[in-house]
């Protein structure tokens, strides 16, 4: 989670040099993924094991949509390319730490034993 708020941070600090006639967009498409993927991953912490997956793969996906938008947001040049490396970093940093943190709870799942079904 420090990690995805370090990199909000970040981006606040981008978007008060983004373009004005892009912050309505643009600008809100990306401040809304950040935002999407802190609430997903908050929402996990405190979820059940069985629980958390599904939440984490919504994570995941916001990230890879945060990934696009930077990308556009690149290419039409609204972020200039320090910019865009200096939140793709983390951006992607988050993507792989939430992309372990699945696997580490599927590799969990797979290694205890199957729940017995209630006998009647």
């Amino acid at each position: 989670m420090e990690h995805t708020i370090s990199a909000y941070k970040l981006w606040r600090d981008c978007l008060t040099h983004f373009p004005k006639k892009s912050r309505p967009t643009l600008g809100t498409k990306i401040d809304n993924a950040f935002v999407g993927i802190i609430e997903w991953i908050s929402i996990a912490t405190w979820q059940a094991k069985d629980k958390k997956v599904p939440t984490l793969q919504k994570a995941i996906a916001q990230t890879d949509l945060l990934k696009c938008f930077l990308q556009v947001a690149r290419e039409v040049h609204d972020l200039d390319n320090k910019k865009f490396i200096m939140l793709s970093e983390p951006v992607a940093g988050i993507g792989r730490m939430l992309g372990g943190w699945v696997k580490k709870i599927q590799e969990e799942e797979k290694l205890q034993p199957p729940k017995k079904a209630a006998e009647e």
